[in-house]
């Protein structure tokens, strides 16, 4: 019984009255003795389980019990030794080691894969035993150094896994999409080649009938002036009308709308003939087609600059060269146009009167006027010799970016910024027709070379053709990615470039209104294109100051650096021996 000096009162107590059970009501010692064996009972001193002045609070054990009847006695004391044990050990104080931690990591990728398979129960146990050796400190653990978390790369690549597999879902997607489309593409080649030669039969039926009428006319002019005194009766010939039609019988509404159209027709006569001026129907082949390869000088790419003329306080917007004199015209945003004098660069004549800056301007066909569009949404014609404005022509809503003559010299037509362009008579002073069709800025217009077609280039990224006389849209050309800021023809005008914000060329043939080549030098935006003389070299101005230089034979590309900003415009002497370029700076190079 010495081995039970450490227990508490509580145990010691429930112990004797669990031996008292064995004694007889009577005291009786004689006959338990008899009965049931021999018992000593020995007297123990209990002593204090600690020595501290610390007030324990008894915590009742209702699991404790003492195996009843003929159960060892050794087995009650064992229980007795193992929670005092376990006493021992909650009034000791917790020392948590600080020399050999584990990183928090270990533990969480422990736990993360037991969470992740499912295994609650051992998850417990683990986290039990792992904080019991923890607080206990009997078990040294060496240090590791740092377990990646490979529970988090794994789901990680797990994530970029599904990630891809959508990817490839969307490819093979698009893949069946194109294979779909490209079932149709036949068809669809079929049309566009129907199309391409509806045009053709439609523009050479309107050549045949412009001609045709034109000889009727001259016939007819021919007739009346043979004999004064002689009636000759000649024949009205009605073109695209039938003999049938006009032996139908005529009932009263279609009289009436018979007679009111005669009668429009007269009015618009009668105003035609007073200032309106005509489309010419038989104009004159173009002189450039006439010229021999064998006699062109060799093509040019080894220009340096040879001067720089310092003209304008804003940026050079268009620069156009006279055709037959030594002189150049320069328009700038410091709302002035400027004649310059070759090669010294002397100003013969300053041209003032829009209210905000000039965008473009053209030389008339005799080369005594001038065409110049504006900021402020007009286009004025101005006498060259004298500096003074013959004429403004006022109807666009928003800027005007270009601007054109017709071979005739009786039209000019602009294009603006309000999406529309516009074709003016000089002589009735008028707008005779507008053109609708593209859906954002129009930035560029030109008349194909003696004839009656317009080329007209957008910020909605497509190129147009159309007729003039009729103010219809024939044609549209469609593959630019971007804005498109300058298209034109070359001298003998069966090719068309065009360049657009991001410095992409394109070569269009235009007999047969397709594409012929891309080129791209950008990013930097391609603000103007203009052929030399021979229609061999084509040049762009650049919004890097560079000059490039096609060489459409071979397809190189050569660069003239010397702008210290941005490049709005470049353009050809006659002779192809200088090429003249505008800045952002106010400045005119030139390059020999």
């Amino acid at each position: 019984m010495a081995a039970l000096a450490g227990a508490p009162d509580s145990a010691l107590r429930d112990l004797e009255e669990a031996l008292g059970m064995g004694l007889t009501a009577d005291g009786d010692m004689g006959d338990a003795v008899a009965a049931e064996g021999a018992y000593y009972l020995e007297q123990v001193t209990i002593t204090e389980a600690s020595e501290d002045d610390y007030d324990y609070e008894e915590i009742p054990d209702d699991n404790f019990s003492i195996p009843e009847g003929e159960e060892d006695l050794a087995k009650a004391i064992q229980i007795v030794q193992e929670q005092a044990t376990d006493t021992q050990i909650l009034e000791q104080k917790t020392i948590l080691p600080s020399r050999h931690a584990v990183p928090e990591v270990i533990e969480d990728f422990l736990c993360n894969f037991l969470i992740k398979m499912g295994m609650t129960r051992t998850l417990d146990c683990f986290q039990s035993e792992w904080y019991e050796l923890i607080q206990k400190g009997i078990t040294e653990l060496r240090t590791v150094g740092s377990v990646p978390d490979v529970y988090t790369q794994i789901m990680l690549l797990d994530n970029e896994n599904k990630n891809l597999k959508k990817d490839l879902k969307h490819i093979k997607q698009a893949a069946e999409l194109k294979l779909h489309y490209a079932s149709y593409e036949p068809t669809i080649r079929v049309l566009h080649e129907k199309h391409h030669a509806l045009l053709k039969e439609k523009m050479l039926t309107s050549l045949e009938r412009d001609r045709a009428v034109g000889q009727i006319s001259g016939l007819q002019a021919t007739l009346k002036n043979i004999d004064i005194g002689h009636n000759f009766h000649i024949p009205e010939i009605k073109v695209g009308h039938s003999i049938e039609k006009e032996n139908m019988p005529e009932g009263p509404t279609q009289k009436g709308l018979r007679k009111a159209r005669e009668q429009n027709k007269c009015k618009t006569k009668m105003k035609d003939n007073a200032k309106d001026s005509e489309f010419p129907i038989n104009i004159q082949p173009n002189p450039n087609l006439n010229l021999c390869k064998e006699n062109l000088p060799p093509a040019k790419f080894d220009y340096k600059l040879s001067n720089i003329f310092r003209l304008h306080e804003l940026p050079v917007s268009c620069i156009i060269i006279h055709p037959c004199k030594d002189i150049l015209v320069s328009c700038s945003e410091d709302r002035l146009w400027k004649v310059v004098g070759l090669p010294k660069g002397n100003v013969l004549l300053t041209g003032f009167g829009h209210t905000d800056w000039l965008s473009d301007c053209s030389l008339h066909p005799s080369d005594n006027k001038l065409a110049t569009c504006s900021g402020d949404t007009t286009v004025k014609l101005w006498d060259l010799l004298k500096g003074n404005c013959l004429l403004t022509f006022e109807g666009h809503s928003h800027a005007v970016w270009s601007c054109t003559w017709h071979s005739c010299g009786d039209f000019v037509a602009s294009a603006s910024l309000d999406t529309t362009s516009k074709i003016w008579d000089v002589n009735s002073e008028r707008c005779r027709y507008t053109l609708y069709g593209h859906t954002d800025s129009v930035n560029s217009i030109e008349f194909f070379p003696f004839s009656n077609t317009l080329l007209t280039g957008s910020a909605d990224k497509t190129l147009s053709l159309w007729d003039a006389r009729t103010g219809r849209c024939e044609h549209s050309l469609y593959g630019h990615m971007h804005s498109i800021n300058d298209a034109t023809f070359t001298p003998t005008g069966h090719m068309i470039a065009s360049c657009d914000a991001c410095g992409v060329i394109k070569l269009w043939d235009f007999r047969k209104l397709l594409p012929i080549v891309s080129i791209d030098v950008g990013p930097s935006a391609g603000n103007e294109v203009n052929f030399d003389s021979s229609g061999r070299v084509l040049a762009q101005a650049s919004g890097n100051g560079v000059i490039h230089l096609l060489d459409l034979k071979s397809g190189q590309i050569h660069k003239l650096m010397g702008h210290e900003s941005e490049a709005h415009t470049v353009v050809f002497s006659q002779d192809g021996r200088s090429l003249f370029s505008g800045g952002s700076d106010g400045t005119i190079r030139m390059w020999s």
